[in-house]
């Protein structure tokens, strides 16, 4: 008796604490429209997976989430803008390597600093790159490209969604490896890096799988490797670089929602909640795997401390490479 009593205690307890919630929640989550800010403009892989995300949770809210593109500076711009917005959840930024692990490290003028500026709130994915050749290429193989680079020295050219990109540093950390020279032709995004391999402007990417994956799927590009040490389930026969030579080669491209530094923790704890529910919703997750976007939810520690091992390592590989980009 006294164990059933003590249940029914905690639940009417459980029942007032839910109950008193959205009163309080109310007072911090913004009534207007929520904006997503993407560093690329559209086309690009960040900006893909951003509004499946906000389609999602759109209806979960009952209220407009908007996909917002301020390109420039390979993502650093939006983060710079989402930096300064106010903490009260109607700005969010749609994280990725390039502005909050590669950035630290290239560019010591940064006007925001990762840890002290942003509340992470939850990983949406991390994809490997895709090393695709344009139409009219004629190496298709690891081997035949590091041959082809060889025997005509920075000429063979690579395009990038800018300096300092996660495309530009796979590109660095191929030529490291395999001890080859090569022209980096950066771009303001994927989409015209993209538009330029398909028109034979450029030879090679190493693009995000996000982004290159409709065009390999049409056979207007054709995918050589991919860079993560495992093969991602939405590109099963694509041998990764590791397969082709490179042992231990590994250079992915993430994403994840964060907010601005002073984001109060109900209204984080809020959308990362309702971020895991979208991202294990059955067509969501068909998206992912199609896109090669893996290991995306989990806590707000997670991304944490995902963000923190990141800029270590690249921060590494960008001393040892002595990698430089014009500010």
């Amino acid at each position: 008796m006294m164990m059933k009593r003590r249940s029914l205690i905690q639940s009417a307890g459980a029942a007032a604490a839910t109950l008193g919630a959205p009163r309080l929640f109310a007072q911090e989550w913004p009534s207007g429209p929520v904006r997503i800010i993407v560093g690329f403009p559209p086309g690009g892989g960040t900006d893909a997976l951003a509004r499946v995300v906000a389609t999602k949770l759109s209806t979960m809210w009952k209220q407009s989430v908007i996909v917002e593109n301020k390109a420039g500076v390979s993502g650093v711009l939006a983060a710079e803008y989402v930096a300064q917005q106010p903490s009260d959840g109607s700005t969010l930024l749609m994280a990725h390597i390039n502005s909050h692990a590669l950035a630290p490290s290239l560019q010591p003028k940064l006007r925001y600093d990762v840890q002290r500026d942003f509340v992470p709130i939850v990983m949406v994915g991390v994809t490997p790159n895709l090393l695709i050749a344009g139409p009219g290429q004629k190496a298709l193989t690891v081997k035949e490209i590091v041959a082809l680079c060889k025997a005509d020295p920075g000429k063979v050219s690579f395009g990038s969604a800018g300096p300092g990109s996660a495309q530009h540093l796979a590109l660095e950390m191929f030529k490291l490896q395999a001890g080859v020279d090569a022209l980096h032709v950066p771009y303001k995004g994927s989409a015209p890096a993209l538009a330029d391999l398909m028109g034979n402007q450029i030879q090679y990417c190493f693009e995000t799988m996000t982004a290159a994956t409709p065009h390999v799927k049409s056979g207007k590009v054709a995918a050589v490797a991919q860079t993560r040490t495992k093969r991602a389930k939405g590109h099963p026969g694509v041998p990764t670089m590791q397969e082709q030579g490179f042992q231990g080669f590994e250079a992915t491209t993430w994403y994840g929602l964060a907010g601005p530094g002073k984001l109060p923790s109900g209204v984080a704890d809020k959308i990362n909640r309702d971020v895991n529910t979208v991202l294990a919703m059955p067509d969501v997750q068909e998206r992912l795997d199609t896109y090669g976007a893996e290991d995306g939810g989990g806590t707000r520690d997670k991304f944490k401390d995902f963000i923190a091992t990141e800029i270590a390592k690249w921060g590494k590989v960008v001393k040892e490479g002595n990698v430089k980009v014009e500010s």
